[in-house]
């Protein structure tokens, strides 16, 4: 597992929702804010997007927004009046029954691809938690060719019932999450994170540990897979990371066993020689020193809040 795959999938909860929604004359509706991430991407038209805390963003044909913490937001044909806007926006419920089949009866001027993803932001990664408030990711010739393709499988996916949609639906909607964070991070002017996994030293100390959690990492055996010596690893690694590289695959190994106790039914013990934990009892006690809580009652919360049906051990 790679930096990102792992921060994606140590949120990442259930099958992700989505829709093709086709508008016509005057609309606006309204999102409410989503304990999770959603976007939107223009297959024909322009709309207007704009979020609670006043970001406007205008869309074009073939425009995809990514709104990466669930922030309540409003979409429209036109947005010449926020506060108007806001007031006559219809619940996104109703608008999504009207410009269903059999709804809305005005021509399609706009289509817009849809979808969101349920994610647990209790043990949020930085690299997640510092992706802003909107992630444009305007169309442009030869920009995102990746995304651009995924757009267009999904939307054909969504056009017509094939045999396998409901594997390849959810699969390709994962992809679309992954490569609208990797276009921003390829793009980013600002954030941390980018620049900690494009440093050669950093980059590759964060591979290493993500790679083989559970090795015995030290600072000099890090420091010598970076090809580095240890001050000057520590010196880097902290200023791009935000904590020593030691203390980040401390924190690391917490989440990744909170990962473990949500998607699967293994014991503790198992669970804490996966993440580099000589027993139960130091896995525990570190896992109540990052959540508050015990192994035990974190799985059975997390338990109900996924619909799973693990046991816990």
């Amino acid at each position: 597992m790679d930096v990102v795959s792992d921060a994606i999938s140590a949120v990442h909860l259930g099958h992700p929702e989505s829709r093709r929604v086709r508008v016509g004359g005057s609309w606006c509706a309204r999102l409410d804010p989503y304990d999770g991430a959603g976007f939107h991407v223009v297959l024909k038209g322009t709309c207007r997007l704009l979020t609670d805390s006043g970001t406007q963003v205008s869309l074009g044909v073939g425009d995809a927004v990514l709104l990466p913490h669930g922030a309540g937001h409003v979409l429209a044909d036109s947005l010449a009046d926020p506060a108007v806007a806001r007031k006559r926006a219809a619940p996104a419920e109703r608008w999504l029954a009207e410009t269903a089949p059999g709804g809305r009866t005005a021509p399609a001027e706009t289509e817009l691809l849809c979808a969101k993803y349920r994610l647990d932001c209790s043990r949020m990664h930085p690299l997640m938690a510092e992706l802003p408030e909107v992630v444009h990711l305007p169309s442009r010739v030869g920009s995102h060719l990746e995304l651009r393709a995924a757009i267009d499988l999904l939307a054909g996916e969504l056009d017509e019932l094939r045999p396998g949609s409901s594997v390849a639906l959810p699969s390709l909607l994962d992809l679309l999450l992954v490569y609208m964070i990797r276009s921003w991070m390829a793009e980013a002017t600002c954030g941390a994170w980018p620049g900690a996994l494009g440093d050669p030293v950093t980059g590759a100390a964060l591979r290493a540990l993500h790679g083989n959690p559970a090795a015995p990492w030290s600072n000099d055996r890090l420091a010598a897979e970076a090809g580095v010596s240890r001050p000057t690893l520590a010196r880097r690694f902290t200023a791009l990371v935000g904590r020593p590289p030691m203390a980040y695959l401390t924190w690391w190994r917490v989440i990744l066993a909170a990962t473990l106790l949500r998607d699967t039914t293994d014991t503790l013990a198992t669970i804490a020689d996966r993440v580099g934990y000589g027993s139960p009892y130091a896995l525990s006690h570190a896992f109540a020193r990052e959540f508050g809580i015990t192994p035990g009652r974190y799985r059975a919360q997390a338990t109900d809040r996924s619909g799973r049906a693990s046991t816990p051990r």
